[in-house]
């Protein structure tokens, strides 16, 4: 595992099994509170327990926050830039050298996540939780859709999604837009936003986070 810099100086945490001649490689992208431990560990658990190489980007390179400050990020995000952001995911696309890559992203990342099906950058992309339309709050001149760049997704693309029936952030008419899209949902109907990634978190859902990597870790390399 190490921290690296993507050509644009961006931040990311890369991960890489010993043996050569990699087959799938898998981007990662974090939520609101970007690139830390969490993701650290996730990347090194992904490469070490599928032999992949794996690697996580820093979403908000460049800017600092006050410590554990959540709405200073929610902030910025009108100012954030689709084009900076996918070109970062699909840097270290190409920067994993593998036959295939997917790109998996988290709250604020899944809806990155979803965006990044537009780039054809990716074989499989898993989005976990991500808006399907973006917040009203969040929009600026350089927020595209996600459901936009799902519909320009190359057929080489497949876009699988992991939505919690009492996810505010996902109503049910966006559940069907990503249906109609013809993404695979995985629906866990007691499940809230965020119940996966974060152990700590009190919408922590073991079994259904566990069912859900069963069903997306097959999805990825399918």
């Amino acid at each position: 595992m190490a921290r690296i810099t993507l050509p644009s100086g961006t931040p990311a945490e890369l991960a890489q099994p010993s043996h050569d001649g990699l087959m799938f490689g898998l981007v990662v992208v974090p939520d609101i509170n970007g690139l830390r431990p969490l993701f650290d560990d996730l990347v090194t658990r992904l490469s070490a327990e599928h032999g992949w190489s794996v690697i996580a980007v820093e979403p908000f390179p460049g800017r600092s926050f006050p410590e554990g400050d959540v709405e200073a990020r929610f902030r910025v995000l009108p100012e954030m830039d689709d084009d900076r952001l996918l070109g970062d995911l699909a840097a270290a696309a190409r920067l994993l050298h593998t036959a295939q890559v997917g790109c998996i992203g988290f709250c604020m990342g899944g809806m990155y996540a979803l965006k990044a099906a537009g780039t054809g950058a990716f074989h499989r992309i898993c989005s976990f939780y991500g808006m399907v339309r973006v917040p009203e709050d969040w929009r600026g001149p350089g927020q595209g859709e996600p459901l936009d760049q799902v519909s320009r997704a190359p057929a080489t693309t497949k876009v699988m999604a992991v939505v919690g029936g009492r996810d505010s952030f996902i109503p049910p008419e966006d559940v069907t837009a990503l249906q109609d899209a013809g993404v695979d949902v995985a629906f866990y109907p007691e499940a809230e936003h965020g119940f996966l990634h974060d152990p700590t978190r009190p919408t922590h859902r073991p079994d259904d986070a566990a069912d859900a990597w069963s069903r997306v870790i097959p999805f990825l390399t399918s």
